[in-house]
């Protein structure tokens, strides 16, 4: 059987207070009161620069050990060197994100829409260098990218292949090592409020769990996160995910709730 980590990308949004969050609560208690509700999270704000040691154990002790960290790579990696002579900021990357232990997922190398496949050869070089004692899952932007060649590389290196749900990349499950990851993102800034859903995604949401489903047998886990642009407000579009899954659901415990999953 396969273990879902089901959560949400990023935990720190001022507009959950109230109706996540209970109002009033500091912004330094959020991370722990997610994690009464979800099981993981997916670490956006490493895109924008690599997390320092303390701030890595802080986050590991505030929640319990059966949570689990996915941790985006910081884009000065693979935006600005666009994965050029990278090796010493991945390595510093790695070592300080290490500190999660058991509580580390996956690692999400997002590429950025610029990089093709004209750049294989550099592709290759860059996760071929990679330390094998961490998972690492890719996601594509550019569209050559997706062709069965790019499985099979991505399988013989043990690397995931992402599947998401964003604009015009195209959707598909394509398992390529033994866990599957899954990003529900949406148009950027689709939503000018984050607390309420406001688009209904239950039928993209049933066409998914029917692409998943058929290789749960082959995965020891799944990673799967949903942004606020997908339908406005994820963390209720993440629960209505487990319903159909037939997963446990917790809810928050607000004292004056407004609105109920």
């Amino acid at each position: 059987m396969s273990d879902w980590y089901l959560g949400t990308v990023g935990f720190s949004y001022k507009e959950w207070a109230g109706v996540f969050y209970p109002a009033g609560s500091p912004a330094r208690s959020y991370l722990a009161l997610y994690s009464q509700i979800f099981n993981s999270v997916e670490l956006d704000s490493t895109f924008y620069g690599t997390p320092p040691p303390d701030r890595v154990k802080q986050w590991a002790q505030a929640v319990p050990p059966d949570f689990r960290f996915c941790v985006k790579t910081p884009r000065q990696i693979t935006h600005d060197l666009r994965l050029l002579n990278a090796e010493e900021g991945m390595a510093q990357f790695l070592g300080n994100i290490s500190l999660f232990g058991d509580k580390l997922g996956a690692v999400l190398i997002q590429l950025p829409p610029s990089l093709s496949t004209a750049d294989l050869d550099l592709f290759n070089r860059f996760i071929a260098q990679l330390p094998p004692n961490f998972r690492y899952a890719v996601e594509f932007r550019h569209a050559s990218w997706f062709n069965d060649l790019t499985a099979n590389l991505l399988a013989a290196h043990n690397i995931g292949w992402v599947s998401t749900e964003y604009v015009d990349a195209p959707k598909q499950v394509v398992p390529t090592t033994d866990f599957l990851y899954i990003r529900w993102l949406g148009r950027h800034g689709a939503f000018e409020s984050k607390d309420r859903v406001q688009v209904d995604v239950l039928p993209q949401l049933a066409w998914w769990k029917s692409q998943i489903e058929p290789h749960l047998d082959r995965c020891k886990a799944v990673y799967g996160y949903f942004n606020n642009d997908y339908s406005g407000y994820s963390p209720q579009t993440c629960n209505r995910f487990k319903e159909l899954l037939g997963l446990p659901v917790n809810q928050p415990e607000l004292p004056e709730q407004k609105r109920l999953f």
